[in-house]
């Protein structure tokens, strides 16, 4: 092993053997905090919306007929409204039609469903996490912020959180993306304020599942002056570099039948329901769904979505759209350290061997990996990132037997990324 390679090796070791005395140095420190923004993973962000005279229940949303939003005047809760459906089931089906995207082929690009506006709750603060179900908060970055707070963070002063809309997704330069490109302004202004406040300090992002994603894809489209200037680390975690196989499920749900995002006609019209299907540059040629018919690679994707049923136009928005952002996931150019949990069976191959898609797979052959992520994800993330001559600065760390929520809930994975957090803090790159 070279100099170059031994390094980041040394720093790894030296931050895990001495992280008890590490936290308790820095906890007494708070004011050297660098500033971090937190960006939560996919459903973590709550949204509000409100209807205007364009909407017509009759076309737009049927099921929101017959006075079921009588009452919802100005702004209420869409998402997460855990209470709200629970008080009301006939509200379920309402509120999935009201998430639901629809796409404007004038203008090119995604947007809600005529006569609704929606707002993310809570920008700039991690208030807007999570729902009002308890159960969420921990895969919503509750206990983190717990953490982060416990070594001398403080919510509004070095401690910030960038919710955004989960239902769209980075499209490639050039391409109408009202939505995603209006949340990448807000982040770039609160990233800035976040130094601002600080001392001028650059930022930390931690971002977790689907916030790696846009989170990647804010950095690498901002300029490299702005980067090197405001962002001093990017910590990302549960996040690959080329998606995962059970994200090919669309034909079934593993949510609870009381979750909008059940809804197969609701998810489906998500920009980001594309967003970590499996990359060809990782996966390759790999059988990923199997019929007796024939198999389904990462590069045969297109056909497998025709055969479980979008339509042709929905289908070229994927080549066109999500393909060339998925295929050019890579180096941020800013020092980077990746945290996944591996040890837990994840999807590898699904077998629906008469070719129906419409149901639970026949069989689900299962591999390493996070129970999301697959470890190949995992691991593509030390060539198409860490290769790369553009990164200074790369650290891959895997937890084991750790789920995709459990790298920032479990205690000893929590207490492990903390500690990288806090690393980043001291490192010099």
């Amino acid at each position: 092993m070279d100099g170059q390679a031994a390094k980041p090796l040394l720093l790894l070791l030296v931050a895990w053997a001495s992280w008890p005395i590490f936290v308790g140095s820095l906890a007494l420190e708070a004011d050297r905090l660098h500033p971090v923004v937190l960006l939560p993973g996919y459903g973590c962000s709550q949204l509000d919306a409100r209807l205007t005279g364009e909407f017509d229940p009759a076309s737009a949303a049927p099921s929101c007929g017959g006075g079921v939003l009588e009452g919802k005047k100005g702004w209420f809760r869409l998402w997460n409204n855990r209470t709200a459906l629970q008080e009301d089931p006939a509200l379920l089906p309402c509120y999935a039609e009201l998430l639901r995207l629809v796409y404007d082929p004038a203008g090119g690009d995604n947007r809600n469903v005529p006569g609704v506006e929606t707002r993310v709750v809570a920008f700039g603060t991690t208030r807007g996490f999570g729902s009002d179900d308890p159960a969420s908060k921990n895969g919503c970055m509750g206990k983190l912020v717990q953490a982060l707070e416990a070594v001398g963070y403080t919510e509004g002063e070095n401690l910030f959180g960038a919710p955004y809309d989960f239902r769209y997704a980075p499209a490639p330069p050039g391409q109408a993306n009202r939505e995603f490109s209006c949340f990448l302004s807000r982040l770039t202004a609160l990233v800035e304020h976040a130094s601002e406040r600080n001392g001028g300090m650059p930022v930390i992002l931690v971002t977790h599942s689907l916030g790696g994603i846009n989170a990647d894809a804010f950095i690498r489209g901002s300029p490299l002056s702005w980067r090197r200037r405001f962002v001093k680390h990017f910590v990302m975690a549960s996040t690959g570099a080329g998606g995962g196989v059970f994200l090919l499920r669309f034909g079934s749900s593993t949510s609870p039948p009381t979750d909008p995002l059940s809804f197969a006609n609701t998810t489906r019209s998500f920009a980001s329901a594309f967003s970590a299907l499996p990359s060809p540059r990782v996966f390759g040629d790999a059988p990923l769904v199997v019929t007796r018919a024939r198999n389904y690679s990462a590069h045969d994707i297109p056909e497998y979505l025709r055969a479980v049923g979008f339509s042709g136009d929905e289908v070229a928005r994927y080549v066109t759209r999500v393909l060339p952002v998925t295929l050019g996931f890579g180096a941020p150019a800013v020092p980077m350290t990746c945290v996944n949990g591996v040890g837990t069976p994840t999807p590898e191959t699904l077998v629906y061997w008469d070719g129906d898609f419409g149901g639970q797979p026949d069989e689900v052959v299962y591999g390493d990996g996070d129970g999301g992520v697959n470890v190949a994800s995992m691991l593509a993330l030390n060539v198409l990132i860490g290769a790369d001559p553009v990164q200074d600065y790369f650290k891959s760390r895997l937890f084991r037997n750790t789920s995709h929520v459990g790298v920032i809930s479990d205690g000893f994975a929590l207490e492990r990324l903390v500690s990288e957090v806090l690393e980043a803090n001291r490192a010099i790159v």
